[in-house]
């Protein structure tokens, strides 16, 4: 069974950047997508991106795109998802996830790692 580990979260200043990191243990994504998701205060869990294990290809929610990148190291264990000019409505908790497919609601995703908190002051 996947297990997945988040870090990189903190704390970090409006207008700055964060790299977020998710090690895939006892499996990896192989044959699986690895996913980002966010659940900010009041809000339900919300797709970021996603990323297709076996060709690299990524998926983007619209209102993500060109902000945040999601890739992988070469040892294809790990997921990142780069952000940028980040603002205090980024402020979360962002989860890592797994699964068979890129799908949009987050209940479509078996596997989850416990989520890291990224919280952007202003």
């Amino acid at each position: 069974q996947v297990q997945l580990v988040e870090s990189g979260g903190g704390l970090v200043q409006a207008g700055g950047s964060l790299t977020l990191s998710c090690v895939a243990s006892g499996g990896t994504f192989d044959n699986n997508f690895a996913g980002w998701f966010r659940q900010v205060p009041g809000k339900e869990r919300e797709f970021i991106a996603s990323m297709d294990w076996i060709n690299g290809r990524a998926y983007y929610a619209d209102s993500m795109k060109g902000r945040f990148t999601i890739s992988r190291d070469n040892t294809k264990t790990t997921v990142y998802l780069q952000m940028r000019k980040l603002n205090s409505d980024d402020t979360g908790v962002y989860y890592c996830a797994a699964a068979s497919g890129s799908f949009y609601y987050s209940h479509q995703w078996p596997y989850w790692g416990q989520g890291t908190q990224v919280t952007v002051s202003s």
